[in-house]
């Protein structure tokens, strides 16, 4: 879970960067098939938080 937790904190700065037109043409790529995540990174940044408290709540050690 930390993995996905991982992967989606690493997509919601790709999709701000994407807003921002930061990373050229793989933005308008980007904001195309992801448009509401461009306009709201934070909504996949929330995911990766839960993710990680999901990792955290169900690891046993």
């Amino acid at each position: 879970m930390y993995f996905v937790a991982a992967v989606l904190a690493v997509l919601s700065g790709l999709f701000y960067a994407a807003n921002h037109h930061e990373i050229g043409s793989l933005g308008g790529t980007l904001c195309r098939y992801g448009g509401m995540f461009c306009d709201n990174p934070f909504l996949v940044l929330v995911a990766a938080g839960l993710a990680a408290a999901w990792g955290m709540f169900v690891s046993v050690r």
